[in-house]
Order: C-alpha cells, then sequence, then structure tokens
C-alpha cells in the first residue's frame, strides 16, 4: 500500500473497531464513500451494499438450505449428523466475516449471538439453530425491543432454555430466569432488580409455546399449557387471563426491553464491544440516553458511541479475541477461498483451524455467551496458539488447499532495498499502518539481518526470510488488537 494511501489514525480506529480486520480493499472503499462518515452510515444500511461473493458462499454448505422437517428426518435416517450441520453454521459465520463486504453487519450480528447466546451444537435445539441466526442478522441493526420479542419466542431458545416443554402444571424457570438475567435488566448482586417471585411469574407468562421434539418437530402453540391468572413482573402487572398468552408475553418483554436496567445493560455491553474492557460512565451513558430516546435503535446507539469522545480516545486499546485474530489474520494476507471439495480445504477446515485457539463461533457452552474482555483471552497457550497460526498460514501450508495465497513476491517492494524499506512496505500492505521501532527491531531479528542492509533480490531475502517476515508482523500487538 502506498504511504499516501495509509489511512489516518481516525481512519484506521473506524475500521478496526466495525470490520473484521483492516485491508487495503476496505481503506480504498473507506476513501470511495467519502471518509469515514460516509463509509459509517453507509454500512449501517447493509442492504445497500451488494455482497455477492460472500452471499453466494452459502450455497456452499447444501445442509444450510435444508428445512427443519428435512433436517430431522436425514438425522432420524442416519443421513445426516447435527454436529455436522452446526458446523456448516459456523464455517459459513466465519467465511462472512472474511469476506463480506458488510463488514459492520457482521460485527453486529457476532455482537448479537454473544447476547442472546445459543451454542451450537446446541443439543436439542440444533434443527432452530440456523433459524435463530437468520433472525439475529434481520434485526442486527434494528431495534433490540424488537430483536427480544422475535427471539425469545421463537422455537431455538424455546428448545434450547426449555421453553418447549414448560406447561402450566409443569413449570420450568430456564427461559423465565435468563431472560430477566442475561437478556434484558441483569442481575446487580449488590441491588438486585429482580427477585424469585418475578423469574416465576416471567416463567409462566412465557408457557404456551411448544415444539413437537418427539416426532414432527413442528413449533406451535397450546393455550391449554398457558398458566392463567394474575401475574407481576417487576414493574409489569398483567391479569393474564386469556388462554391464549401470547400477547401478555409480548407485552412483558417489550416492558423488559424498555426497562431501564436493560438499557444500561445493553449499552455497557456495546461499549466494552467498540470501546473499552472498562468504559467511563459518560459514554454508557451517552449509549443509554440514546437507547432510550430511540426505543433501543441500534443504529442510534452505535451513532452516540462514535460521536463521543472516548471512543477516538480508545485506539488499539482492545485485544482481539482468538477468532477475531484468525480472522483478521485471513483478511490481511488476502487469502481467497474456492468453494470446497475436500474436508481439508480451506472453507471446510476454517472452523478446526479457528477451534485450535481456544474459541470457535457459538462453542461457548453457557448461555451467558463469552467473554469480552482481554483477561478471558490472554493465556501462554492461546498466545501459542496464535503465533502457530500465523506461522502456517504465512508458509501457506495450512490450509494448503481450496485456498490462493498471495504470492511472496508481491508483498515486496522493488529491489534493491534496505530491510528497514522492506519491513514498512511489508506492514503498509500487510497491516495498513506504518511499523513502530519495536516491530522493525523485531523483524529484523527474526530475519538475522540488520535494517540498514540492502537487499539486492528477492533470491538474497530468500523465500523463508519473506515468510519469517509475515508471520512476524501478524505476531505483534499491533495485529493483536484493534
Amino acid at each position: 500500500m502506498p504511504a499516501q494511501a495509509l489511512p489516518s489514525p481516525t481512519e484506521r480506529h473506524l475500521l478496526s473497531r466495525f470490520s473484521w480486520g483492516v485491508t487495503p480493499a476496505l481503506v480504498a472503499e473507506l476513501r470511495a464513500a467519502g471518509g469515514p462518515s460516509a463509509w459509517f452510515d453507509r454500512q449501517l444500511r447493509p442492504d445497500t451494499i451488494t455482497d455477492s461473493f460472500a452471499g453466494g458462499m452459502r450455497s456452499w454448505f447444501p445442509r444450510m438450505q435444508l428445512s427443519v422437517p428435512q433436517l430431522v428426518n436425514a438425522a432420524v435416517r442416519g443421513n445426516l449428523d447435527s454436529f455436522d450441520v452446526m458446523m456448516d453454521l459456523s464455517r459459513w459465520s466465519l467465511l462472512r466475516r472474511v469476506y463480506s463486504k458488510r463488514q459492520l453487519h457482521e460485527v453486529m450480528v457476532s455482537f448479537w449471538s454473544d447476547h442472546l447466546h445459543i451454542p451450537a451444537p446446541p443439543g436439542t435445539a440444533w434443527p432452530y439453530r440456523i433459524a435463530h441466526d437468520t433472525m439475529l442478522r434481520k434485526h442486527a441493526l434494528g431495534s433490540f425491543e424488537d430483536m427480544l420479542v422475535a427471539v425469545d419466542r421463537a422455537p431455538a431458545m424455546g428448545c434450547y432454555l426449555d421453553l418447549a416443554v414448560s406447561t402450566a402444571k409443569r413449570l420450568n424457570e430456564n427461559l423465565g430466569r435468563e431472560l430477566l438475567e442475561l437478556h434484558t435488566v441483569g442481575r446487580d448482586e449488590h441491588e438486585p432488580p429482580y427477585d424469585e417471585t418475578d423469574v416465576l411469574n416471567a416463567s409462566r407468562v412465557l408457557t404456551g409455546y411448544r415444539v413437537d421434539r418427539s416426532k414432527t418437530w413442528n413449533a406451535y402453540y397450546n393455550e391449554a399449557d398457558h398458566h392463567v391468572g394474575p401475574v407481576k413482573v417487576m414493574g409489569w402487572e398483567h391479569a393474564n387471563s386469556n388462554p391464549d398468552g401470547r400477547a401478555a408475553t409480548e407485552s412483558l418483554l417489550r416492558y423488559l426491553a424498555r426497562h431501564p436496567a436493560t438499557a444500561r445493560r445493553i449499552s455497557y455491553k456495546m461499549c466494552v464491544r467498540f470501546v473499552s474492557d472498562n468504559p467511563s460512565p459518560s459514554i454508557v451513558a451517552a449509549v443509554t440516553k440514546a437507547y432510550n430516546d430511540t426505543g433501543s435503535n441500534i443504529k442510534a446507539m452505535l451513532r452516540a458511541l462514535v460521536s463521543h469522545p472516548d471512543f477516538a480516545a480508545s485506539q488499539d486499546q482492545k485485544a482481539r479475541t482468538p477468532v477475531e485474530d484468525a480472522v483478521a489474520a485471513y483478511r490481511a494476507l488476502r487469502m481467497m477461498p474456492k468453494k470446497p471439495v475436500r474436508e481439508d480445504d480451506f472453507a471446510n477446515s476454517i472452523v478446526f483451524q479457528v477451534a485450535n485457539l481456544g474459541y470457535r463461533p457459538f462453542s461457548w457452552p453457557r448461555p451467558d455467551g463469552p467473554p469480552d474482555v482481554a483477561d478471558a483471552w490472554s493465556s501462554v497457550g492461546r498466545m501459542l496458539g496464535s503465533f502457530h497460526l500465523h506461522g502456517v498460514l504465512a508458509n501457506g501450508s495450512s490450509p494448503a488447499t481450496g485456498v490462493t495465497y498471495r504470492k511472496l513476491p508481491a508483498w515486496l517492494p522493488a529491489f534493491p532495498a534496505t530491510v528497514q524499506q522492506i519491513v514498512d512496505h511489508v506492514s503498509s500492505q500487510l497491516l495498513a499502518r506504518r511499523p513502530t521501532a519495536r516491530m522493525s527491531t523485531a523483524v529484523s531479528q527474526r530475519l538475522e539481518f540488520p535494517l540498514d542492509r540492502v537487499i539486492r533480490s528477492f533470491d538474497e531475502l530468500a523465500d523463508y526470510r519473506a515468510r519469517r517476515l509475515l508471520a512476524c508482523l501478524l505476531d505483534t500487538p499491533q495485529h493483536m488488537s484493534r
């Protein structure tokens, strides 16, 4: 990337927080849009962005095209394994993060997938897990209130948190509890906004939503299973006299979505994701105000977050999670996938390669979703896993099939060039930033060449040193943070 094409600190910061990795193509896209604000506004309208390549990759995974009855029938006949279906969902999600032009949308889909979390594989919820992802994609830039109403009445969440087997006579409190503790108001140990009676009544209101998990897997509402009678949850009260309790359920969900504690909690989590592991009360309050003023409009919250001075001051302060590291490395190296035909082709093996870092999409085993702070992902094992990943990708050795790597000479400047000039050029190409003095020193040591040495040809640099250079730059904090 020519020096004049490098993003400014402001441009790079916005791109790094609202994409899965800054690339020269993304910088050019921002410039073509008219600058950071124009790019951000365009990304908030994903339907206006042509995304044919990433969109077409869904056809690479035929099992994802099957309906719920088709999935269940194939599993019953032994022609399909639920684990394979969920791995296809993870593969497709990772590929979209790498290659979609709707980068902000993909970032927000991940955010909401973590908040309204259903593991994959999710046990009995697996036939509906793809539909859950589709629902989150639909609402990812809409309103949290509408998203909550859709998700917590849907069969995926109902199966995962046992609403599908909860009845007036045999009440199950799992979804009622997680609706309060995880999805909405949260639980402050010092001043809990709800008590066990609220959990009980929320669970009663939710009854009636069923799934026939014994045979057809049809989702339906059964009035005979709905608890009838007055209920109160926190400040919400309802006569709940109608056996068809769907209106009461929606009323409760909308009340909880509009609750001040929910507004603060969602805003805080958004600030943690996009600003800092410990966001200031000031920026949380600004995002909370946008939530309350607009009825939980997600675009308004994001605009409030980006316009706050804390956002601009938070450059490079967020550590990448294992998934973010891997996806950013694929993007930085400009790896181009092909439709998979073998199990070890890139589009198939990507999910296992990412899992080797300690986590793959949707694999968090609990309903609280994965953590979003550096301490949770900072360990010797994770760092060694990242260094190994960067090395094999730079070597072009894993994955070895189903993907095209950029040719090594294309990364390098014209020769002759000093080692420092080579480092400057490659860092600009790979990380869209100039190297720091420490980065240059690290590369010099890795190449076993002084920075002022003049390299007169690619052969003098040697293939293995060029690959070391790529890996070394990916190992730096500049790649490992966003």
